[in-house]
């Protein structure tokens, strides 16, 4: 049988085109087009936002009435003020730091609580991974700040979800400190609590043990007060 001479023609201009347009002379190449072009169109998923745990406090409490007067006057005798100084602060809800210091004879001891919120954020993570991340660096710059020596760190149950106490030494004008440094976590609240004490002239350094436990029970109030302060709104 022979050919049409028109189909005859198409087959041969088929056959003499380069291969790689073969393709385009294949009844199928329009029913795949079609199909990418389809493909192409549809609507493409979007990966579902991550959710995080939101944050247990939103707020904090009054830091310089995380500690009762009896307690101040235990640690600080002679304290310039029971109340405490309020260290400047740009936003007291998320930031805040007390003050206490006093003379009694040739004894100094200086109290300082600091109170960090974190909030929890898509983007940056839990308030408690974020408030956990900020305890470990300030535990590791109390080891390492100013011209502090003989380090020693050590990680402490029962004050918070997770502490570390700090104790180093320091001489400033010639006077031999002890200094402890507390830092706890409860949920996204971190607090720092630094005690420090020195022996003016005829005093005697202070024993650095002492000290440390009774940073230890002053760290164990202020998380107390803080998670009351949560609880009743303050």
């Amino acid at each position: 049988m022979h050919r049409s001479a028109p189909r005859l023609a198409r087959i041969l201009a088929c056959a003499t085109v380069p291969v790689v347009l073969v393709a385009g002379c294949s009844s199928g190449s329009d029913n795949k087009d079609k199909k990418d072009a389809e493909g192409s169109a549809r609507p493409t998923s979007s990966s579902p936002s991550p959710t995080i745990a939101a944050a247990k406090f939103g707020k904090l409490p009054d830091v310089c009435s995380t500690l009762s007067g009896k307690t101040i006057d235990s640690l600080v005798p002679k304290a310039q003020s029971k109340k405490g100084k309020a260290l400047p602060s740009a936003d007291t809800n998320s930031s805040a730091s007390c003050l206490w210091s006093g003379l009694d004879g040739f004894k100094y001891r200086s109290l300082t609580v600091s109170l960090k919120l974190f909030h929890s954020d898509p983007q940056l993570g839990s308030g408690d991974r974020r408030a956990g991340e900020y305890a470990a660096q300030q535990a590791s710059k109390a080891a390492t700040a100013g011209k502090v020596t003989d380090p020693k760190t050590e990680k402490v149950t029962g004050i918070g979800d997770e502490a570390t106490t700090v104790s180093t030494k320091e001489k400033k004008d010639g006077d031999d400190f002890r200094d402890q440094t507390v830092v706890a976590r409860t949920a996204n609240v971190v607090i720092t609590l630094e005690y420090d004490g020195a022996g003016y002239e005829t005093a005697k350094t202070p024993d650095a043990a002492a000290l440390l436990k009774d940073a230890k029970s002053a760290a164990k109030e202020v998380v107390g007060s803080v998670e009351k302060g949560a609880r009743s709104g303050a």
